[in-house]
């Protein structure tokens, strides 16, 4: 298919050669053999034919060392037009003079301006022609038709990548677009029929059974909105990824999806400013802990962009590392210096790829964060989370790390689970090296990710490929949700702002609840499925916060995220700290914040499970 297409596009820049020399030619004896009434003599013959002969040869160099015959430009573009202008008046400009000044007196001077104009004109027409019939042609019989959401730039692009198409899945048969100003305007032969109140209607008008939605800076309200109108009349919706996923800001049908949840609760707008980000991530040594997870991996391709000297991507696991490697360099040997297996755990392993790699940067990705499985195995929260965090900050100190950024979660604020107090404590630790060394060491903290292993949303999908039931812990509890990427670049502009031992907290936008994803999820599905109530799990909040009671909230000059301040904590004073104990954590915790917040939890759960019917999935 594709050497088919190759061929046709040769054929058709052949073609216009064809059809462009023969336009001089056309216009040279037309216009003169018109101006003399056919009456000409013979030396006005043989100018008219030595004329169109140089014109002819003089377009095919021309056209050819300009790459005009073999796609520059877009047939009947606006470049492809001012190329085309510019080589044929050099070519009538060139000719006069040079018959002006060496040709005899029979030389009809007619053909110094009319016939390049004329050529010119003839030209265009044959390119009007050719794009008009690629139009109609537009994705071949068996092509979707489609209405386009988005009458703008990633449209416009769109539309003239199925245009030129001729083996194009979709052919647009109509815009909507909800800037007043674009009404009736027409993007590659399609007309703009109205706004989003007109979605429908010109839907079931035009026989369109799916919209693809072509607004990469789309909000998740608007995207609501959208589902909204389309999910009740059957309208397929396709979705053109956020402006930072399109490689080279350049459309692409392969970049298109169906609508999904991710699409409804993430795209928040977000404003980086790269120029912040580069000056500390450029030609730097950055270390990415927790590299083949989802966060770390995604931090690690983000980081990758901004060009580093060296990026060092560490895990303990070898599958998550050969998945970043893959996704990033596009080969997965694993067979070089930084991809480093090691734990963090481990702080002699650690120092020896400090020793080697000499990182200026750390985003600190690594950590267990599973709720229930460490609520059953709390020693391995706290050796990991707690112990590991406070290695890698020793052994950064040691090396004169110039910026660390702890990655943290929404549920250190008012912890109440062993996830969260092992955290909280990796974010007073990193305040209290922060204070010690005076460098921009910072914690960030988010809620709950889309998309990453183990998620609600990849749960859910999996209990719907098996037919269900969906398991949600309480009908009323909901969360905070972005997608990874979001979470990321956010994380790495924090970075770049964050002050010494501050925690910046990502605006997670409004709490969504769970219910609703669930019931969505199964209406989209088309499927019956039973939701069971199964009751919060040990420490678990029905409604999680991003800020405890006692903590300010303070701008940070980002709209999508605040400061706030934790008291720095001593290492010594986890001596006294038994990690496999999750009383000896509470203990630790209620000295340092009281006894408040480690009884809101088990409160709300009491007064939220009156009257619930739980049942214990098997399992």
């Amino acid at each position: 298919m594709a050497d088919a297409r190759r061929a046709r596009v040769r054929w058709e820049r052949l073609a216009l050669a064809v059809w462009d020399t023969g336009c001089w030619a056309v216009a040279a004896l037309a216009l003169v053999i018109t101006r003399y009434n056919f009456d000409l003599s013979s030396d006005q013959t043989r100018m008219v034919l030595v004329y169109a002969v140089i014109a002819m040869a003089a377009q095919v160099v021309a056209g050819t060392l300009t790459n005009l015959y073999r796609g520059r430009h877009r047939i009947a573009s606006f470049e492809e037009a001012t190329q085309l202008a510019v080589i044929g008046l050099a070519i009538g400009v060139a000719l006069a003079v040079g018959f002006a000044l060496l040709g005899p007196t029979s030389y009809p001077r007619v053909m110094t301006f009319t016939v390049p104009f004329a050529a010119l004109i003839l030209m265009a027409a044959g390119r009007f022609i050719l794009r008009t019939l690629s139009t109609h042609s537009q994705g071949g019989d068996r092509a979707e038709p489609v209405l386009v959401y988005g009458a703008g730039n990633a449209g416009a692009q769109l539309g003239r990548l199925l245009e030129y198409d001729p083996d194009a899945p979709y052919t647009i048969v109509g815009y909507i677009d909800d800037d007043a100003t674009k009404r009736n305007l027409h993007l590659s032969g399609a007309k703009v029929l109205g706004g989003r109140d007109q979605l429908v209607r010109a839907a079931l008008e035009r026989g369109v059974s799916t919209l693809i939605v072509a607004l990469p800076t789309a909000s998740r309200e608007l995207m609501r909105e959208i589902n909204q109108l389309t999910e009740p009349a059957g309208i397929r919706t396709l979705v053109m990824p956020p402006t930072r996923d399109i490689v080279g800001g350049k459309v692409q049908l392969s970049n298109l999806h169906e609508l999904d949840v991710s699409d409804l609760l993430g795209r928040a707008q977000i404003k980086t400013n790269l120029s912040e980000i580069s000056d500390y991530l450029s030609g730097k040594v950055v270390l990415v802990t927790g590299a083949g997870g989802s966060i770390g991996s995604e931090i690690a391709r983000q980081v990758h962009r901004f060009g580093p000297k060296e990026l060092v991507m560490l895990d303990r696991d070898e599958s998550g590392l050969h998945g970043t490697q893959l996704s990033i360099f596009n080969q997965g040997l694993l067979d070089t210096p930084n991809m480093v297996l090691a734990d963090i755990r481990d702080v002699e392993a650690l120092d020896k790829v400090f020793a080697d790699h000499r990182p200026d940067v750390i985003f600190h990705a690594a950590a267990l964060k599973h709720l229930p499985m460490l609520e059953q195995y709390p020693l391995e929260g706290w050796k990991t989370n707690t112990i590991g965090t406070l290695n890698l900050l020793r052994v950064s100190e040691k090396y004169g790390v110039d910026r660390f950024v702890n990655v943290s979660t929404d549920k250190a604020a008012d912890a109440t689970s062993v996830l969260g107090k092992t955290k909280r404590l990796a974010e007073e630790l990193t305040a209290h090296f922060a204070h010690k060394t005076g460098r921009t060491w910072l914690s960030v903290r988010f809620g709950n990710v889309l998309g990453s292993r183990g998620s609600m949303l990849h749960t859910f999908t999996r209990q719907i490929e098996a037919g269900g039931p969906l398991t949600v812990t309480h009908p009323d509890i909901t969360r905070y949700f972005m997608t990874i990427p979001e979470a990321c670049e956010l994380t790495i502009q924090a970075g770049a702002i964050g002050e010494a031992a501050d925690v910046l907290v990502l605006d997670m936008g409004e709490p969504v609840r769970i219910m609703d994803v669930a019931k969505g999820l199964i209406a989209r599905s088309g499927k019956d499925i039973q939701i069971i109530f199964t009751g919060l799990r040990p420490n678990e909040k029905l409604h999680e916060a991003l800020f405890s009671d006692d903590e300010e909230r303070r701008p940070t000059g980002h709209e999508l995220i605040s400061r706030v301040s934790v008291p720095p904590l001593e290492p010594a004073e986890l001596e006294t700290v038994d990690g496999s104990d999750p009383e000896s954590l509470s203990r630790l915790t209620r000295q340092r914040h009281g006894e408040a917040a480690l009884h809101r939890s088990q409160q709300e759960a009491a007064r939220g499970l009156e009257g619930i019917e739980l049942t214990r999935p098997e399992g």
